[in-house]
């Protein structure tokens, strides 16, 4: 259900390189000077130069494996097949792996610059799946909002019940994700985005069925196309690709909507049973230094959470972005996404499907 560009291809040839080096670790021959580190992140969710940079200064060879949603990750993880040492998920999917023992506690000792450059505020936020901040080390973060093209709107689009305005119909891309699609129907209800409240839901669900005839189409990757191209007037869309989005086309406008939205965190975890610890806490405290934080916000235009690293920012536009880093003391009814259990993730999809199948 998560937001990030992928080349399948690659990530294919990737996963097989990681196996069969994981293969072949045991004798020794795939090492760097000083062991390994194996690493499970998003795609193109990283500047490939600071692995090169973390193997060049430490010494540790990066065995470096690409997943596409949390769903896929996660059990891949907990069938053991490839030995990863650190992870990438995001809040909800953190809270379920907090609650299968799938985790180490994080030694903050050994990780100086998540405490030094780390703002507190996202910390706080962590509680909302991670209470003690005992698992997670935040990496990126944004909001879901609404990116419409001001030439193609007859106002602003401030609501997410702007979406449902049939003047626009065949305009308007939706989430291909069952959370997203719901939250935003939940949000224009004045509910929950993690209610398990069945008639909650099944309002939801009547209202995505009810606009469904207004979606141009239910996407992912393409909204950012489709949006920069002008296929479409108006679209759901995460933040850091909003920003992408107005460098090539100045006519986009992103909006956190009135009615609250998701602000979601995705972060550094070290597996329970991971083979090289060690490494993972190196590499995880070389991620937070403030000049590799910042080359990889400039890669891939997700929020980072690494206020020493936005100090850094050169460009003045994006260093005070409402995008990048909006006060979301400025906002209501923001909230984070927690696992519901696997009768919640059950309903949900069930629902999801009689939307889809409408």
């Amino acid at each position: 259900m998560k937001k990030h560009r992928m080349t399948h291809i690659r990530q294919t040839i990737t996963a097989l390189a990681l196996l069969l080096s994981a293969a072949l670790c045991g004798c020794g021959s795939d090492k760097g000077v000083n062991g390994q580190v194996i690493v499970y992140n998003w795609g193109e969710y990283i500047d490939p130069e600071t692995l090169r940079m973390f193997e060049e200064e430490t010494g540790i060879e990066v065995i470096y494996d690409e997943f596409e949603t949390n769903e896929s990750m996660y059990p891949k993880v907990e069938s053991g097949a490839v030995a990863y040492d650190i992870a990438c998920p995001s809040d909800y999917m953190i809270s379920r792996m907090i609650q299968n023992g799938m985790l180490s506690e994080i030694n903050y000792d050994h990780i100086p610059n998540a405490k030094k450059n780390i703002g507190a505020q996202y910390y706080e936020q962590s509680r909302g799946f991670d209470p003690e901040n005992k698992y997670a080390i935040p990496y990126c973060w944004g909001t879901v909002g609404i990116l419409y093209n001001k030439t193609m709107v007859e106002e602003p689009i401030t609501r997410w019940a702007q979406l449902w305005d049939e003047k626009y119909a065949d305009n308007i891309l939706m989430q291909d994700s069952v959370r997203d699609a719901f939250m935003v129907a939940e949000k224009l209800n004045g509910d929950s985005m993690n209610t398990l409240d069945t008639n909650e839901l099944e309002a939801a669900k009547n209202l995505l069925i009810e606009q469904k005839p207004l979606v141009q189409a239910y996407v992912v990757d393409q909204v950012r196309d489709k949006m920069i191209g002008g296929e479409a007037a108006i679209g759901v869309i995460y933040s850091g690709e909003a920003i992408y989005t107005q460098k090539e086309n100045p006519d986009l406008v992103y909006m956190i909507p009135e009615e609250g939205t998701n602000v979601w965190i995705d972060s550094w975890v070290i597996l329970k049973n991971a083979p090289n610890k060690e490494n993972a806490e190196k590499f995880i405290d070389f991620m937070c230094r403030e000049d590799i934080a910042l080359m990889n916000f400039e890669y891939i235009t997700y929020s980072t959470p690494n206020v020493a690293a936005r100090e850094l920012i050169e460009d003045e536009d994006i260093k005070n972005s409402e995008i990048a880093f909006p006060d979301l003391s400025q906002y209501d009814n923001l909230e984070t996404y927690v696992y519901l259990g696997e009768d919640g993730d059950y309903l949900y999809n069930e629902l999801w499907k009689e939307v889809k199948a409408y």
